[in-house]
């Protein structure tokens, strides 16, 4: 047979999935993926939370209450808990690119209704479901671990989540701004907020278009002509569904995920007006101070994912669990230092460290993720996704809904559940590779290739359904760490080439 030419930019492995992360490359199809999959992301992050640096005047203009706030800060963040664990399967059955860029487009329409909320219940609605675009986090992930090997899917997973996540940071400075110009081009504040809506309705919208025009799904192709081709096998979604949700190593993500990114979403709601009100602040500094916060997601949820791609290249994937354990309890423990300090200049240092581990604790779960399931790569993101979104509501009911909790004493008791919740870490364990206290098993049949190809059934073997799956078995060996690697695999190991 003939050998095809250099197919593409970057070097890559079996499966056409780039085994190098070239951050400045805008090379189609993986690094065209990687900044198509960010922006719009950060797209949507910026119209969730729109809302929160501009709540003093909000709140004067609607009468709402620090109840009404409460809840529309939680219903921003539970609509995404189902559309989450919705664009898994989506992303499972019809691809990354169709899905979110399906989604964006349905919740831009509501942001730019956001500019004619006139009452505690139609701000609550708009919040609520402006919030179901943050499911684009999960084809986010998938498209990174759809179009990035193994030894670099961390990195790629870290930077786009990290990335998008900016918007969380990004908008406490753009809405602020954008308020300020408009009202000083004549328009009442009362009126200046509501305009303000329409540049993150327009930038979400913008960006979904671009996804696409100029997206792909897969290295090879988008998944409707791969499918209509035969070069992707036809999955049906009850068994795509099923051993997603019958892996329990997806649930204990999940709710380990709602201890770092839950918590992260949770003060993206609250940390404006924490500062505004505690320090007697002016709002625009507020909005500084609480967009440090979500800015430090430029370089610490990316650390999150190298640092686990660099753990694992030496202690495989125990390296990967140990890591995540211990940067994300450190970030439970700034937490609750957060909460006890009193002066201003200390509570603005605590809290860059602490939004610094609690971000990279996020980056460093997704660089477990991918290697959970093959088959349901996009159920289970979906549900770590979902988990971090129900972490976040569970969080804002319990501690600062109301009056119950002092916002200081609310932040203390979330670090202290941080810590305890994280703990279930210690119960995942792979067969071939072990967990954090175990080492892989020892008998014969418990390598990668027989975790993987456990997700098919016989009948589907016959028909190469499974052909994916013992691709990526070969191509996460890496993953045993490179004591176990050197002992294990076989000498005759090729190298990455340009396929």
């Amino acid at each position: 047979m003939e050998a095809q030419p250099p197919k593409f930019a970057l070097p890559v492995d079996s499966e056409h999935k780039a085994t190098e992360f070239r951050l400045f490359s805008v090379a189609a199809p993986h690094m065209r993926a990687f900044h198509l999959s960010w922006v719009s992301f950060f797209a949507c992050f910026v119209s969730s939370f729109a809302a929160p640096p501009l709540i003093p005047i909000i709140r004067d203009n609607l009468n709402l209450t620090s109840t009404e706030i409460g809840n529309a800060g939680i219903a921003s963040v539970s609509g995404a808990v189902f559309a989450r664990v919705a664009m898994g399967t989506a992303c499972d059955l019809f691809g990354p690119r169709l899905a979110s860029a399906s989604l964006i487009l349905l919740t831009a329409p509501v942001v730019f209704c956001t500019s004619i909320a006139s009452s505690s219940t139609s701000f609550l609605l708009v919040r609520f479901f402006t919030g179901f675009s943050l499911a684009t986090f999960v084809s986010t992930q998938f498209w990174m671990s759809s179009m990035f090997s193994a030894p670099v899917v961390g990195t790629a997973n870290g930077v786009a989540g990290g990335w998008g996540n900016l918007g969380g940071g990004a908008t406490q400075l753009i809405m602020p701004l954008v308020f300020g110009v408009i009202r000083d081009m004549g328009a009442v504040k009362f009126t200046a907020w509501r305009i303000a809506f329409f540049v993150p309705a327009l930038f979400q919208t913008l960006s979904a278009f671009a996804v696409l025009i100029f997206g792909q799904d897969m290295p090879d192709g988008n998944f409707y002509e791969m499918k209509k081709s035969g070069e992707r096998a036809k999955d049906k979604f009850s068994w795509v569904f099923y051993y997603g949700i019958t892996n329990y190593r997806g649930w204990i993500l999940a709710f380990t995920y709602g201890y770092c990114f839950g918590v992260e979403l949770t003060v993206d709601n609250i940390i404006a007006e924490y500062f505004y009100d505690r320090f007697n602040l002016k709002l625009s500094t507020a909005g500084m101070i609480a967009a440090s916060f979500g800015l430090a997601n430029l370089f610490s949820r990316p650390g999150g994912g190298i640092l686990s791609d660099i753990v694992a290249k030496r202690f495989g994937m125990r390296g990967r669990l140990w890591t995540l354990w211990v940067v994300q309890t450190l970030g439970g423990v700034f937490c609750i230092i957060l909460g006890q300090v009193g002066s201003l200049s200390a509570s603005i240092v605590v809290m860059i460290i602490f939004s610094v581990f609690v971000q990279a604790a996020c980056g460093l779960t997704f660089g477990v993720v991918p290697f959970v399931s093959r088959r349901s790569l996009g159920v289970v993101s979906g549900m770590t996704g979902g988990g971090g979104n129900v972490g976040a509501v569970l969080t804002q009911l319990i501690f600062f809904r109301g009056s119950k909790y002092s916002k200081q004493t609310g932040i203390t008791l979330m670090g202290i559940m941080m810590i305890c919740c994280t703990l279930p870490l210690c119960l995942i364990y792979f067969p071939q590779w072990g967990g954090m206290f175990c080492g892989p098993s020892t008998k014969v049949n418990c390598k990668e290739e027989e975790y993987y190809l456990s997700e098919w059934k016989s009948n589907e073997k016959e028909k190469g359904f499974h052909i994916a799956s013992l691709k990526f078995a070969e191509n996460s060996v890496s993953e045993r760490g490179r004591k176990e690697d050197s002992v294990t695999r076989p000498s005759d190991e090729t190298s990455t080439a340009h396929v």
